[in-house]
């Protein structure tokens, strides 16, 4: 699904990612845990087409296409989801509006038929009973005045409406209390654990890895993947840290 081969990015003239390689088959979910400023954001950055970070070596296929090659609407059209740290305010723009758009925007670019207002809102309130969302929040501007929970589990609506092929998530469980975590770990589940979609869980700590059980545990450092394991090296960073499990 995901092949990354040697891959080197920059932004603003400062080098991040150093060879980093991974391949994502579908049905798996690998987590990607390591320090600060070892480059785990840069990766879904990198991956989702954000502006300013430049690629200057090594190649990203997904779904057997270049993906470096396309922008990054066309990128989320080929089923490529990336979720923030820190999910943004838009004020005026509702929930609704927004996601409707969105994903009538990538039916079309797939040559699907739009859905209809009807359509729409009987899947969105599908995906917000899933994850506890009332509807009417999801009347009310994209994340305007939502706590950190909700924001997250606002963005895992947004991921069920969208349904893509691979989900990057970057830090979905960064301030989030015990119940919220639970939710937002089984709507991951729900949502991404199928034998045809693909996940990277980007995250510093074990504990979402307790509700999102991962198929492979990466250690990232200095802008490179420098070991591989399955779940048990997630507490073995938890218990030693990333100096000794990174040496």
């Amino acid at each position: 699904m995901l092949n990354i081969q040697n891959l080197h990015a920059e932004i603003d003239g400062k080098e991040i990612l150093k060879g980093l390689s991974l391949s994502v088959n579908a049905g798996e979910v690998h987590a990607i845990m390591g320090p600060n400023g070892a480059g785990k954001s840069t990766l879904g950055y990198v991956l989702g087409g954000r502006p300013g970070y430049e690629v200057t070596q090594g190649s990203v296929t997904f779904a057997g296409e270049d993906l470096l090659e396309m922008e990054a609407d066309a990128r989320a059209a080929a089923g490529l989801f990336l979720g923030f740290q820190y999910p943004v305010e838009i004020p005026g723009l509702s929930n609704v509006q927004f996601l409707r758009e969105s994903l009538n925007s990538q039916r079309r670019a797939r040559d699907e038929k739009p859905l209809s207002g009807a359509e729409f809102l009987k899947l969105a309130r599908a995906q917000a009973d899933g994850l506890g969302m009332d509807m009417d929040m999801m009347k009310r501007p994209v994340n305007v005045g939502f706590s950190g929970g909700e924001k997250k589990r606002n963005e895992m609506v947004q991921m069920g409406i969208l349904d893509p092929k691979l989900a990057i998530l970057d830090e979905t469980d960064s301030g989030l209390d015990i119940d919220a975590l639970r939710i937002v770990g089984d709507g991951i589940n729900r949502i991404m654990r199928r034998p045809d979609k693909g996940v990277i869980l980007i995250t510093h700590y074990q504990r979402l890895l307790d509700y999102v059980q991962p198929d492979f545990v990466h250690v990232l450092a200095d802008g490179r993947i420098v070991r591989s394991g399955g779940k048990e090296l997630a507490h073995e960073l938890e218990r030693e840290g990333y100096g000794a499990v990174a040496a």
